[in-house]
């Protein structure tokens, strides 16, 4: 029988359920919608949508690549406990390389694409709230590629709290490239360069400057040059390639990487939660400390 989206739309009110699994449940129970509601349930996909209204702000983020490909994913679960269950971590692993291998457009391709078993990604993921008992988030991926001649950084913080992925090109320094990633976990820079910074943001930062020091009593004539020095030091705090490299505070990331020809050109950090909810852990002192240890 043809099933009608008002149907649908009503089984979706009920379960929770996605449109797709809606449909198929319907359709295998010749439209019965309280069949189809068993259905679901003993498939596992109402009872992970129940789940949906919970918060995942816990989790971990994840590094992969292939060749000249890498991903960078965040994966949320309601609690740490599970984010460390081997299940949970095989989970990231195995959505980590599918999304190399299919290179989705965005969360929801990703969603509807189907692993090699058949299952769609939102199948396998509400297979495995069901599980695992808890509701289950892929947050949100950043795919980058490289060439031959370039290398990715592949670092993660206290086993995926935080993830960066660096890309550098000019040198195949894969080591060097993770000491940057390292770096960025630690210092959290917001641009790569300041030619990354926009112009906009660039006169709003002098404006505020330019305020301070009149303010702070100087006389109008040395006020530029004090607003330049702090100018500099400002985009040195938020430009990867300017800071101080923490494993050498006497040379800059830049003049770091250049040793082996290298230059940053792009970085994605993820920190697990970031925008979900507020914590208040500081991990740049733990990640320096970590480093200096290396």
């Amino acid at each position: 029988m043809a099933i009608s989206a008002k149907l649908v739309k009503e089984l979706r009110e009920k379960t929770g359920a996605g449109m797709m699994d809606c449909k198929k449940a319907l359709t295998e129970t010749d439209g019965d919608i309280d069949k189809a509601v068993d259905y679901l349930r003993e498939k596992g996909i109402a009872k992970a949508a129940k789940k949906a209204d919970r918060i995942a702000a816990e989790g971990t983020t994840f590094v992969a690549s292939k060749g000249n490909d890498a991903v960078i994913l965040e994966l949320n679960s309601e609690t740490d406990f599970v984010a460390r269950n081997e299940g949970f971590q095989n989970l990231v692993k195995e959505m980590a390389d599918h999304i190399l291998d299919v290179k989705p457009a965005d969360v929801d391709a990703l969603n509807a694409s189907k692993l090699a078993n058949g299952q769609t990604v939102e199948e396998k993921m509400n297979e495995a709230i069901s599980t695992i008992g808890e509701k289950l988030t892929l947050r949100r991926f950043t795919l980058k590629t490289k060439t031959d001649n370039d290398s990715f950084g592949e670092y993660l913080h206290m086993g995926g709290r935080i993830g960066v992925l660096t890309v550098v090109e000019g040198s195949t320094n894969e080591e060097a490239a993770k000491d940057v990633a390292m770096h960025i976990a630690a210092l959290n820079p917001k641009f790569v360069s300041r030619d990354q910074v926009s112009d906009e943001e660039l006169a709003h930062e002098k404006e505020i400057l330019k305020q301070q020091a009149l303010n702070e009593g100087k006389p109008e004539n040395i006020v530029e040059k004090m607003v330049e020095g702090r100018m500099r030091k400002y985009l040195e705090e938020i430009c990867a390639v300017d800071q101080a490299f923490v494993k050498n505070p006497d040379q800059t990331v830049a003049e770091f990487l250049k040793t082996d020809g290298g230059v940053l050109v792009d970085f994605v950090r993820y920190e697990v939660g970031e925008g979900i909810e507020k914590r208040s852990d500081n991990f740049a002192d733990e990640v320096k400390g970590q480093m200096k240890g290396n």
